[in-house]
């Protein structure tokens, strides 16, 4: 037993003195390291009390304990090994030396913390599809698409650049490509290209941890535009009437087709190329000048407003407005104009400005506030337009009743009261009233009520009716009473009192008696110049030397008479009074011809036959007649010479002669005759005239006898 424990005491002895002394420890372990590939890798080992066997581990896989470490061509050992310098380099790095290296005092027991070595790959430089020149059509949006392709590690980033400067991210993402390849990545740039982009640079940038400073692929757009317009007037500001002058320009790629112009969303007839010239007036101030330029690309409009310079228009006249009393009122009117004219609110007849602007408020209004008010715009600067435009504030309120005058009545006499109602809303009822009843509208007893519109009506208070109470035989009470006059409506009642003048009759006696005396008195001198009249005809019918001309215009079995042209052919100078006879039995019809009871008793048969004495003076000095009968002996004159038998011509003419009338020297030369039962045609013996007494042989007849 204690020879086995004298070995252990040796062992334990030896390794006590052997701790005395420095331990094999690390002074420097290998630490991560990242290398670009194809650059060098250095891994440092430094071990401390150590002489021993030192090697490096790849992953495990032990490196070998040479210094320049045969097999590994790309590898080897470096430092001082008296000093414990053992360091590993690798190079050029490949992708396959990326791994997991250990340093290792094999002697020791001693092993350094692993260190991850990482090979970066560089991202190679992007392509841009469509490149170098990129074709886009402006106003369209379009994709970039930048990828980059390969080995490299880390993955790339992609960035876009415009002429320098980076473009905001959130304007492109990044896509893995599915290639089987780690470092195969996508990027997508979108944008809307303008006009203005045409020319502009894009650069995509591939950059990773192994290449920071990345590598770029640059791209030129090329742009196909629609037109870019510019549109300008010349003047801008004129007075309506002026001319102007539109000017279209446009840039375009391709180049332009084609110019459209319209006014107010209208084509201008007519209108071609890049120039118009039109006459101000005030619709192009609201209905603005377009352009519209056309190439193959697309289409540009461009348009301008006039400012034209025009006088006041009115727009919106002012409605009526019908308010309860006490209420607000309001009026609104709207005019147009450049510059915008000046409105103010008047009343009509009135000058007092009420208000200004587009609104006018009247507050609280009553029945003194109504009436027609006035919405007024003053001329423009140009002193054209402008003018004013009225509309009827009615106040309602309770009807307005004004008694009218009347006209004084007698007693027992009809009479008459009226009143004028003016009222908003209509009245219900317009009633009469006094001391023992009233009557709204019919007869009551000696009562009536009428009623009619008012011709005319009260600016704002509403149509006007007139009520009118008739009285039939007015009594004393009539004259001292009150009739009251009434209307009603919504809004409340309104009156007024009448009453009846009462006229004396005396006056009226007096002036129906001077009418009356004045009327005989002139009745009286008629008379006599009648009387005088009778007595001078009577006398110049008494000379038996006249001879008298009858003439019998036709008889019933249809004998012909002059025609009235023949009767017209002497002047009126060459007729004289005619004395019409007295016969009661001449009868003028309608149609003109004259029926006549036969004053022969039936011994002629005559129709039509009436007697006149011509009294007239015909030129010469003879006695004018009337033109002969045709039944009568051809030839016999119109007129006879009385001027050796009659001294004196008859002075009074009250008389003319008619055509059918008989000529006889007495005003009653029908007198004496029996009417027989019956009429039939004369007997008379061949040769007989129809009527012997028509032709007077001598001009001494006294008398023309009418009997047999």
């Amino acid at each position: 037993m204690l020879r086995m424990r004298v070995p252990a005491l040796l062992v334990l002895l030896f390794c006590f003195r052997g701790s005395a002394g420095p331990s094999p420890h690390f002074l420097q372990q290998p630490e991560d390291l990242v290398v670009l590939l194809g650059e060098e890798a250095r891994l440092p080992c430094a071990l401390g009390a150590y002489w021993g066997l030192v090697q490096w581990t790849k992953s495990g896989l032990a490196l070998g304990g040479q210094r320049d470490l045969p097999g590994w061509s790309r590898y080897w050992i470096s430092g001082n090994a008296a000093n414990g310098q053992h360091d590993l380099h690798i190079r050029p790095v490949e992708l396959e030396d990326e791994a997991s290296y250990e340093c290792q005092a094999t002697q020791a027991g001693l092993r350094s913390r692993p260190a991850q070595l990482h090979v970066l790959v560089p991202p190679e430089a992007p392509q841009v599809l469509g490149g170098p020149s990129v074709s886009l059509v402006a106003g369209v949006p379009a994709n970039l698409t930048c990828r980059s392709r390969g080995h490299a590690r880390p993955t790339p980033e992609l960035l876009w650049f415009r002429d320098g400067v980076l473009l905001d991210g959130t304007t492109f993402h990044q896509t893995l490509l599915k290639e089987g390849t780690p470092g195969s990545v996508e990027s997508t740039l979108t944008l809307t290209p303008f006009s203005h982009d045409d020319g502009a640079t894009f650069v995509c940038r591939a950059r990773s941890q192994a290449l920071p400073a990345g590598r770029d692929t640059a791209i030129t757009l090329s742009l196909q535009y629609p037109p870019e317009v510019t549109l300008s007037a010349s003047p801008h500001t004129v007075q309506e009437g002026e001319k102007v002058i539109f000017l279209c320009q446009a840039t375009a790629q391709p180049p332009v087709t084609g110019y459209r112009w319209a006014k107010g969303g209208s084509p201008v007839l007519g209108a071609r190329g890049p120039r118009l010239e039109v006459v101000a007036e005030a619709s192009f101030l609201t209905e603005p000048v377009s352009c519209e330029v056309s190439n193959a690309v697309g289409s540009a409009n461009r348009s301008t407003a006039l400012d034209v310079l025009f006088g006041p228009i009115l727009q919106a006249k002012p409605e009526h407005v019908s308010v309860d009393v006490g209420e607000d009122a309001s009026f609104s009117c709207a005019w147009r104009g450049n510059p915008l004219p000046r409105v103010t609110w008047t009343r009509r007849g009135g000058a007092q400005v009420l208000g200004s602007g587009a609104t006018l408020r009247l507050p609280s209004v009553g029945p003194e506030d109504a009436g027609d008010y006035v919405c007024r715009a003053e001329p423009g600067l140009s002193g054209l337009g402008g003018g004013a435009a009225e509309a009827r504030l009615t106040v309602n309120a309770p009807p307005v009743v004004t008694a009218l005058h009347s006209a004084p009545a007698f007693l027992r006499g009809p009479a008459r009261l009226q009143c004028l109602v003016f009222a908003s809303p209509a009245p219900d009822a317009v009633v009469w009233s006094w001391d023992e009843g009233f009557l709204e509208a019919g007869s009551q007893g000696r009562f009536l009520v009428e009623t009619f519109p008012a011709p005319e009506s009260r600016g704002g208070l509403g149509p006007g009716l007139i009520s009118v109470l008739h009285i039939s035989g007015t009594q004393e009470s009539d004259f001292s009473r009150s009739f009251n006059c009434s209307a009603r409506n919504r809004l409340g009642e309104g009156g007024a009192q009448a009453s009846l003048g009462r006229r004396d009759l005396l006056p009226t006696v007096r002036i129906v008696a001077g009418v009356a005396a004045a009327t005989t008195t002139l009745l009286m001198v008629i008379t006599g110049v009648a009387l005088c009249c009778w007595r001078h005809s009577k006398a110049s019918a008494s000379f038996s030397e006249q001879k008298n001309l009858m003439r019998i215009p036709g008889s019933s079995d249809g004998s012909s008479s002059r025609g009235p042209e023949e009767e017209e052919t002497g002047s009126r100078e060459d007729r004289g009074p005619i004395v019409h006879t007295d016969h009661s039995d001449l009868v003028l019809e309608e149609e003109g011809t004259l029926e006549t009871k036969d004053p022969t008793n039936g011994y002629y048969k005559v129709r039509g036959v009436s007697v006149s004495l011509s009294l007239g003076e015909a030129p010469g000095g003879g006695l004018f007649l009337p033109p002969p009968s045709p039944l009568g002996p051809p030839g016999t004159p119109t007129f006879y010479d009385f001027n050796p038998h009659l001294g004196m011509v008859p002075p009074c003419r009250l008389y003319r002669a008619r055509a059918g009338y008989l000529t006889t020297p007495h005003p009653r030369a029908f007198t004496s005759y029996i009417k027989p039962t019956s009429f039939g045609p004369p007997d008379l013996a061949p040769g007989t005239p129809p009527f012997p007494y028509a032709a007077f042989p001598t001009p001494s007849h006294p008398r023309l006898q009418t009997h047999v």
